[in-house]
């Protein structure tokens, strides 16, 4: 379930970050949501890289390695389970269009996998689901689900981090200078972005009686 519900939309999850990032510069917290993204798939490809070295056999590693597509299957290898480890480093983590591409690369992988499935399928003259013309309907309609389930999950994840960012309590002082003298007009608490209509009626009223 992980893999379908979240891994595969990881493209429609960083594409909705940059946007937002791009009509909202540093209004909502889209690095660390960046952030997240790049330790879900870091996680995930070190629990499969584990998987994987457990029990090569249920990979048909030895076939693939050395049989007819084993270029394609070797690309796989470098996409799906090397490439993302290179998010551990901080600069490049943090970069929309790295993780971006990471997330492409872990795709391209799944891509070579259904391809070296399909392509020996009709190598050795079995018939493909891929041949029905529902298999291409429900297909696409596959791919519409997933950018639409990563829109709504990058725009949770974004309302989660706001809900955290505003709770916390923020301390603000308000003062001015005049005639070389600082005065302090107020000073509270708050804890959303928004300036309380009491606190604004008291700054406006301590100014007006300087």
């Amino acid at each position: 379930m992980i893999d379908v519900n979240l891994i595969y939309a990881l493209i429609p999850i960083i594409l909705t970050l940059i946007l937002i990032e791009f009509f909202f510069k540093n209004r909502f917290e889209t690095k660390k949501t960046l952030n997240l993204v790049r330790w879900v798939i870091i996680i995930y490809t070190l629990i499969t890289l584990i998987g994987f070295l457990q029990n090569p056999e249920a990979f048909a590693f030895a076939n693939r390695t050395i049989g007819t597509y084993a270029v394609a299957y070797w690309i796989l290898l470098l996409s799906a389970l090397i490439l993302p480890f290179t998010l551990l480093n901080n600069r490049l983590g943090s970069k929309f269009w790295y993780v971006l591409l990471i997330a492409f690369c872990i795709k391209t992988g799944v891509y070579y996998e259904r391809f070296v499935i399909n392509a020996t399928s009709f190598h050795r003259d079995y018939l493909t689901e891929s041949g029905n013309p529902d298999f291409t309907n429900s297909f696409l309609f596959g791919i519409a689900m997933l950018f639409l389930q990563g829109v709504i999950i990058a725009v949770l994840v974004l309302g989660v981090f706001e809900l955290i960012k505003n709770g916390k309590p923020a301390y603000r002082c308000v003062y001015t200078v005049l005639a070389d003298t600082v005065y302090v007009l107020a000073c509270f608490s708050k804890t959303s972005d928004t300036l309380d209509k009491k606190h604004r009626e008291l700054i406006k009223s301590q100014f007006k009686s300087l």
